[in-house]
């Protein structure tokens, strides 16, 4: 039976439904963590080991996540996961991608040289200019949002909303990262989370948050909602920005009626869409992944249809 490597540390439900579909289409999915492949450059038969793996190469990887670490830590899981393409294993997404969303900087960039519409950003290293343009913001009526340059489900995500909330600007690891909030429309707290696979999008949710943190992770409800096509269009262009095999693309529709993409996610959780959503998404993904890099006769998504 052909294997895949699902790298990951916490397989938890979206592994054990990334199984389940592999095993329907006569594959096995084995769950390897990136803290424990190795390189290798000597005579033996492959210079990347991988627990599980050491007669022969899995057929492809899925990542379902990459550790945190020290930037040296960091740079060698993307090795790994670079090396593997070179080798070619089909990865999925593969390093290139995850290195340029992973980085909320590059991926602000990356929206921004596309001509996608995202909200003010900076980011630098200096504190005290940072301090500048914080003050300048909240004199003209707007409020910050202070992000570390990586992270996940609103992790070190502040808000700052007057001047004394200046206390608790703070870099990471020396890098500031500031972007204007945007206030959505209506009441209340929430953005869009549209997911596309292959260039096209599968499903699309409104989550609700309890604060303006709009995480399902941190307790936000989801809603079902139907897109319309500029959504739809922004969130497809936001996934080919990032050169991305899928994607979680967060938009914010603001009190004037205009969307801004907040973030573009390379490893995007999917529970939470599932409960307002009629499809199976493990069951894509893998049909894409096998379709696309496995199979010979290059088998293209059929499923295109909104929620």
């Amino acid at each position: 039976m052909r294997r895949i490597a699902i790298f990951t540390d916490d397989p938890g439900w979206h592994g054990k439904q990334l199984c389940l579909a592999f095993a329907n289409r006569g594959f096995t999915g084995v769950y390897v963590s990136l803290t424990e492949c190795r390189i290798k450059l000597d005579a033996s038969k492959f210079p990347i080991q991988i627990p599980g793996f050491e007669s022969e190469l899995p057929d492809a990887v899925f990542i379902r996540g990459v550790p945190g670490g020290s930037l040296q830590e960091v740079v060698f899981y993307l090795d790994i996961l670079h090396a593997l393409k070179i080798l070619g294993i089909p990865v999925y997404n593969d390093g290139y991608s995850i290195e340029k969303s992973v980085d909320k900087g590059m991926t602000s960039f990356l929206l921004n040289n596309a001509g996608l519409n995202t909200p003010l950003t900076w980011v630098l290293k200096d504190r005290l200019e940072a301090m500048v343009i914080a003050e300048q913001e909240l004199a003209l009526g707007h409020q910050l949002i202070s992000k570390p340059l990586f992270g996940s489900q609103g992790e070190g995500v502040r808000r700052l909303e007057k001047t004394t909330d200046l206390f608790w600007l703070t870099s990471s690891n020396g890098i500031f990262y500031l972007q204007r909030f945007v206030e959505c429309e209506g009441q209340g707290y929430s953005d869009i989370r549209v997911f596309v696979v292959y260039g096209k999008v599968i499903a699309a949710m409104r989550r609700c948050g309890k604060s303006w943190l709009n995480n399902v992770a941190r307790g936000a409800n989801c809603e079902a909602l139907e897109l319309d096509e500029e959504l739809n269009t922004l969130a497809i262009q936001a996934t080919k920005a990032l050169s991305m095999d899928y994607a979680g693309v967060d938009i914010i529709k603001d009190k004037n009626g205009q969307y801004s993409i907040i973030e573009v996610n390379s490893i995007p959780a999917w529970k939470g869409l599932e409960t307002v959503c009629k499809y199976n998404i493990a069951e894509i993904l893998v049909d894409d992944l096998i379709g696309r890099y496995l199979n010979n006769n290059n088998t293209t998504l059929k499923i295109a249809t909104l929620c």
